[in-house]
């Protein structure tokens, strides 16, 4: 008897740990294989996704339920009763509400539906479908409250745009390759321009052809992810496509004929061994200038620059742009990334991923003319920039490249255990940038010791003015398990170490003023800085009932340079009406860490005042013997507290929308103040400066599957609305004034739209998407107190074509800024003397000449642009399948 208990125990054990291997294809209802389509087993975080062509080959329990799910299809759940399960998903069309995600939160996986939190989900479809040349630019018209423009001075911000998330600043959006933390870049945005004293990482040198999907979690994350999640978190999802690959061609051009763009790329996958996979990714691009100057005011210019007016007519006659060249640079890019992973054993598996970008941009500082850089101060400019007459002497341009290299790579072991998951992980990233400035001088008369001059008629004309770098290992244990039907727990530790290095530029590029158009890096404001911080959180999951989830997050956060920090979240959701209607919130607390760059970084710069060109000013670091000396205290974190109240909806198998209410308090922000003269110049310096309080609603809306003819019509609605964006304390001292208010708090649309429809009939995929970008407002430098600067809201078209010629080979032809729109902006009085000041021609003249440098930058004033001042764009892709 006791034998026959005993095997009956073992029967028992063998049942409940046993596993069956379950393979299938996923197709849509036109019977082409769905790739990157979502399988989970239900209940667990066991789960795989479908290679190019939609086959699967998962693990699963005996008893098991499987969860099939992608972006624009329906889900569908299955018992794993067979060995073969094929599944035919119906179309949906846009955002689906049911969508499983693993971005925002730390235990079990949920859908769109059950999580507690607002996060879009874009599909690599999704991305191509904008015919944007790179993924930060596709994400622009794909994400209401995303938003980046290419700045109008370019120099080392042209290597990368700043970018945001609901007008919060490229710092405070925390990026996750497979959800592991992206490094920064090692830029520093010190040009008047949004995102002026931040950093973020560089997400345009992600290939798109590499992606699977986005997920964008709308909602402060500090809790769970750590620094730098103020705003939200966008986790970039890899491909794993094991079965055969594609190769796209690109092309493109603007209506004006220049920025010609050709680019191709493959990605491919392939088995390793019987139960490994890797997927890789190569990508080739090169885009041309684009030129956009304005026309210079004759008048404007004699004034500024103390020239004969004669003299400047002249020179204007030949160049009325004054050689200014300004628009969207030069930029070659080789991309290549890998993702993989093996099964070590039925319960374990490794994974690694690993990416590097190289990226050369060529750009242009503003157009030094003959009266601005005279013979008769430099009488040897005509044998560096002409052919040795004055006659020759024109001026020049000095040329600013910028070399990009960034990589990152993950290690991972998962495996699982008595239903506990274990995920530990090692990730590396760097992001390096050397600088070269050619076609310049030295403007400096020094002399060495024996009286001679070292520079002017001997200086050099190109330059090495060094560069930066960043890099920072993390090392990430996550465990979790599901304790029961209602209970899950997810806890885990982070150590992560940083090093942001300045490297030294030759010596002519820094001594005395230094080349001319960029400064090098001088000896003492060079060298490697390092910190490490050490993180660990708890996460608890607790469905009350079927319908009723409350999910709460605690953190605790150690720096070595700043302290700790302890944050925490709540979250919750309850579903009703058979989960057609979902009502959630969160609130949390938040920190943000000062990154490196901004304790450290001291240097010469260059920048355009109004009425005097181009002057030199500098930025002196909180930890400077300077800033001791002028009372400046060190740097703290940011901390914020994050409300977000929403609903979804699904009222019906084709409809479905999402409203999303957010407010963001950010205490002690950082801020790098505007320029002050002081004993050491006239210098600007980081601090946490002020409070500040951003709120906004977020919408989402899909309608799929309108039979029109013999094809389908659908229609999405996205939108972002900001109601409060503004400063709620004094700010710390007084080198905080209006342009700084206006860059960061209405520098970006104040609401922003796109509505888009979509028709496919046979081989054809038709799209038009209408982007809204609301008003935008400036108080420029130099502008004068009782005027303000208004971009006018605009709506951009965008038409793309999809031809499936055969099963293998489809074109695509993308029509960008369909109807030419440009960036419009005009003065707004802000009061009678404004208004006064606005009927008098003379004076506007003035004004416009004082923000745009004498029309050199009419369409986009010198500090900012509402969205991309190129017109028109025309872009054709190629896409074969293997």
């Amino acid at each position: 008897m006791k034998k026959f208990t005993l095997l009956l125990f073992l029967l028992n054990v063998t049942f409940l740990f046993a596993q069956k291997e379950i393979s299938g294809v996923v197709k849509d209802n036109a019977g082409a294989g769905l790739p990157g389509v979502n399988i989970i087993e239900k209940g667990t975080n066991n789960g795989v996704s479908t290679d190019i062509d939609g086959a699967y080959k998962i693990k699963v329990k005996e008893g098991a339920t499987l969860v099939f799910s992608y972006v624009g299809f329906n889900k569908v759940e299955k018992a794993a009763t067979e060995t073969t399960i094929n599944i035919v998903l119906a179309e949906e069309g846009g955002q689906n509400l049911e969508e499983v995600v693993v971005t925002g939160t730390r235990t079990a996986p949920r859908s769109n539906t059950t999580t507690a939190l607002p996060i879009d989900v874009l599909s690599a479809k999704d991305l191509a479908s904008t015919g944007q040349a790179s993924f930060d630019k596709a994400l622009q018209y794909k994400i209401p409250s995303f938003n980046t423009v290419q700045t109008p001075v370019n120099d080392a911000t042209s290597l990368l745009d700043p970018y945001e998330i609901r007008n919060m600043g490229p710092s405070r959006t925390l990026i996750l390759i497979n959800g592991k933390r992206k490094n920064l870049s090692s830029l520093l945005y010190v040009q008047t321009s949004p995102g002026r004293g931040e950093t973020g990482a560089d997400i345009s040198a992600i290939p798109t052809d590499a992606i699977e999907r986005v997920e964008i979690l709308r909602d402060g994350a500090s809790a769970q992810y750590g620094s730098d999640a103020i705003a939200g978190v966008m986790n970039i999802i890899l491909k794993k496509n094991t079965n055969g690959g594609s190769v796209t061609v690109r092309s493109g051009i603007t209506s004006e004929g220049d920025g010609e763009m050709l680019g191709v790329s493959m990605n491919n996958g392939t088995t390793v061994g019987e139960k490994g996979y890797v997927n890789y990714t190569v990508d080739f691009s090169k885009v041309n200038l684009s030129n956009r100057p304005g026309k210079v005011d004759a008048a404007g210019d004699a004034g500024d620059f103390g020239a004969s007016l004669s003299d400047v007519q002249a020179f204007l006659a030949k160049k009325p742009d004054a050689g200014n060249i300004n628009g969207s640079p030069e930029t070659a890019a080789a991309k290549f990334l890998v993702n993989g992973g093996s099964e070590l054993s039925e319960t374990s598996q490794m994974y690694y991923n690993a990416a590097y970008v190289y990226k050369k941009v060529n750009s242009f500082a503003n157009y030094r003319t003959p009266y601005w850089r005279t013979l008769a101060d430099y009488p040897f400019l005509k044998d560096f920039f002409g052919n040795g007459t004055p006659a020759s002497y024109l001026g020049y341009v000095p040329t600013f490249t910028g070399d990009l290299n960034d990589y990152n790579g993950t290690l991972g072991y998962k495996s699982t255990k008595n239903d506990w998951n274990t995920d530990a992980s090692i990730t590396v990233g760097g992001n390096t940038q050397t600088y070269t400035v050619e076609n310049s001088f030295n403007r400096s008369d020094i002399q060495d010791a024996d009286g001679n001059n070292v520079y002017l008629e001997n200086s050099p004309i190109a330059f090495k003015p060094g560069g930066t770098s960043f890099n920072h290992i993390v090392g990430n244990l996550d465990i979790s398990k599901v304790l029961s039907d209602k209970v899950s727990i997810g806890f885990g530790s982070e150590i992560r170490t940083e090093t942001f290095e300045v490297s030294e530029g030759d010596k002519a590029s820094w001594d005395g003023i230094g080349a001319d158009s960029f400064a090098g890096n001088r000896p003492e404001n060079s060298g490697k800085w390092n910190r490490y911080n050490l993180g660990a959180y708890f996460d608890l999951a607790y469905d009350v009932t079927e319908n009723f989830l409350i999910n709460g997050t605690l953190r605790y956060e150690d720096y070595s340079d700043f302290g700790d920090a302890t944050v925490w979240k709540l979250s919750s959701r309850y579903k009703f009406l058979d989960d057609k209607i979902t009502l959630r919130g969160s609130v949390s607390t938040g920190f943000r860490a000062p990154t490196l760059h901004q304790i450290y970084t001291q240097k010469s710069q260059y920048s355009f005042v109004p009425g005097q060109g181009i002057q030199v000013s500098g930025i002196i670091n909180n930890v400077s013997p300077q800033a001791r000396q002028l009372g400046i205290d060190p740097l703290d974190a940011e901390k914020s507290t994050n409300i977000t109240i929403g609903i979804g909806a699904k009222p019906s198998r084709n409809f479905n929308f999402t409203i999303d209410y957010y407010n963001i308090k950010v205490e002690d922000r950082i801020v790098l103040g505007d320029k002050v003269d002081t004993q050491f110049g006239t210098v600007a310096w980081f601090e946490n400066s002020f409070d500040s309080r951003t709120s906004g609603l977020d919408v989402v809306a899909n309608y799929s599957n309108i039979m029109l003819g013999t094809g389908k019509l659908g229609f999405n609605l996205s939108g972002n609305i900001t109601f409060q964006n503004e400063r709620t304390s004094p700010v710390k001292s007084s080198n905080f004034g209006q342009t700084l208010e206006s860059l960061m708090f209405t520098s970006r649309p104040d609401t922003k739209w796109i509505l888009g429809a979509n028709y496919k009939i046979g081989k054809f995929d038709f799209s038009l998407n209408n982007t809204y970008f609301g008003k935008t407002t400036f108080d420029q430098d130099g502008l004068d107190a009782n005027l303000k600067t208004e971009f006018i809201p605009k709506i951009i078209t965008d038409l793309g074509i999809n031809f499936s010629a055969t099963d293998k080979l489809t074109l695509a032809l993308n029509v960008n800024n369909l109807l030419n729109v440009l960036p419009e902006w005009k003065f707004v009085a802000e009061n009678a003397a404004g208004t006064t000041l606005l009927n008098d021609p003379a004076k506007v003249k003035n004004q416009f000449n004082l923000i745009t440098f004498n029309g050199r930058y009419a369409n986009t004033t010198y500090d900012g642009s509402h969205f991309s001042q190129l017109g028109t764009m025309f872009n054709l892709s190629l896409n074969y399948k293997f």
